[in-house]
């Protein structure tokens, strides 16, 4: 097993601000995660995408980190354990200005039937 040292690079930036396969599928998330060893931005279990866990499971990176402002918890899929992780290049999350759910002009009216639980 790997350990989260293992799978942490603080030097690698995020993706960018919002999922990453949902952007280019024109998709819509609720929170972000951040891979903490290639950067990978993805959207969180709550999301119909559920980006972040399936960048895990095909990738084996382990460790996430919130990518909501003023949260840095952060979780490792492999072992179902919080973890610390040192602080990761900027930025840490996403635009304060950014919706929750996101983006602005792509969450359906009805977003709350889309969650999973």
């Amino acid at each position: 097993m790997a350990t989260s040292r293992d799978q942490v690079d603080p030097a690698v930036p995020p993706s960018g601000t919002g999922c990453f396969e949902c952007e280019e599928a024109g998709g819509w998330w609720v929170h972000l995660r951040r891979c903490a060893l290639c950067g990978h931005v993805g959207c969180c279990d709550t999301s119909p995408g559920q980006h972040a866990t399936a960048h895990f499971q095909g990738t084996g990176h382990a460790v996430v980190q919130s990518f909501e402002p003023g949260e840095d918890w952060a979780w490792d899929y492999e072992r179902s354990v919080g973890v610390i992780v040192p602080t990761l290049a900027p930025p840490t999350s996403r635009p304060v200005g950014q919706s929750v759910p996101g983006p602005v002009g792509r969450v359906p009216a009805d977003w709350q039937d889309h969650l999973h639980e």
